[in-house]
């Protein structure tokens, strides 16, 4: 005999699961019939040498503001000591002349012409000439100092207050340029780290060897270098400071870049070309655009010297030094070191002799 039975129904926790399994496999195939493919290594490459690149030309602008803001703290403390010391010459003056007065009341009266001068305004005073002759020329001399450092004091005050607007102004500036580099380094950060070891050695370009200017890509990249010594041909210096900051360069080869370092164990390129040429005696501005204005142009790259600046890019954001044989040695980009470059393997500008 058949059972009439109805077939047990599952219980409701069972139903649960069974439905929000089905509702993760479906949001599972979902999700993997939309997502990206993984980023190939020459995309990836593509995107880090971009972000380098901004990171370097926000390095440069970093720099810049930071030479600024330097100097503007050196005028700003230059000019609050002259600011104390001139109110200080004055509150001198004054007590002199307040001694007088005071010697003067002892002895029966204060002459007006004092009650005058010691009052707030001695320049007004000075302008009314009808009261001079009742002054005694020390004091009348006195009072022509008093009125010239006020002046003189109050052109200061003015000057130190719009340097502090500037600096303020400078020191945002600075925080912006910084952060921009941060976030450009991050970026690039977080593009290498979806590649192995060996990719991101590799896009760095610390494996790669010096040659390369083929063009394209690699030329964009900056990713051919070599910290060895590369065939530097037979061209000599154009003068001893030149051949001495070169060696000097020689000497940092493996120092790692690091935007905004001047050395002397690590540099951005700015810092290197700089701290080279400052050991040969002589003091280059901060910045690769400034650097640019430093010596002599040289726009044909055969005519370029060991030791003379070479220039990079449209808006001049990366240098280095020319080594020969079309070899600049320099600091290229984050995560690389101090090391030799074929010149194909970036846009070159002009090369800059220093006399």
């Amino acid at each position: 005999m058949a059972s009439h039975r109805r077939p047990k129904q599952p219980g409701r926790a069972r139903v649960t699961v069974l439905t929000a399994t089905a509702a993760a496999a479906v949001a599972l195939t979902s999700q993997a019939a939309h997502a990206d493919p993984k980023a190939s290594k020459a995309e990836v490459k593509e995107k880090v040498d971009k972000y380098y690149e901004e990171a370097e030309q926000a390095t440069e602008k970093y720099n810049g503001a930071k030479e600024k803001q330097d100097k503007l703290d050196k005028q700003v403390t230059d000019l609050q000591d002259k600011v104390a010391r001139g109110q200080e010459e004055i509150n001198k003056l004054r007590s002199g002349l307040g001694s007088l007065a005071t010697a003067q009341y002892r002895s029966g009266a204060v002459d007006p012409s004092l009650q005058l001068l010691l009052s707030s305004d001695p320049e007004g005073y000075l302008d009314k000439a009808s009261t001079l002759n009742q002054v005694s020329a020390k004091q009348a001399s006195t009072l022509k100092q008093i009125s010239e450092k006020q002046r003189v004091l109050k052109q200061q005050r003015q000057e130190a207050s719009g340097k502090l607007k500037d600096l303020a102004e400078t020191r945002k500036v600075l925080g912006e340029q910084k952060e921009s580099v941060q976030e450009k380094l991050a970026a690039a950060k977080e593009q290498l780290n979806t590649l192995t070891a060996a990719e991101r050695a590799e896009i760095v370009g610390e494996k790669e060897q010096a040659g390369g200017g083929k063009g394209g890509e690699e030329r964009a990249g900056r990713g051919g270098g070599s910290s060895s010594r590369p065939d530097l041909g037979k061209d000599v210096p154009t003068s001893g400071r030149a051949a001495a900051a070169l060696a000097a360069a020689q000497g940092k080869i493996g120092s790692p870049y690091v935007w905004g370092a001047t050395g002397p164990g690590s540099f951005d390129c700015s810092g290197l070309t700089g701290w080279a040429y400052a050991q040969a005696g002589v003091t280059l501005p901060r910045i690769s655009q400034d650097q640019a204005n430093a010596g002599t142009r040289i726009y044909d790259q055969s005519q370029l010297k060991p030791g003379d600046l070479v220039l990079f890019y449209g808006d001049l954001h990366h240098i280095g030094l020319y080594a020969g044989n079309g070899q600049t040695l320099h600091a290229p980009k984050p995560g690389a070191n101090v090391r030799y470059e074929s010149m194909g393997n970036m846009p070159f500008q002009f090369g800059v002799r220093i006399g």
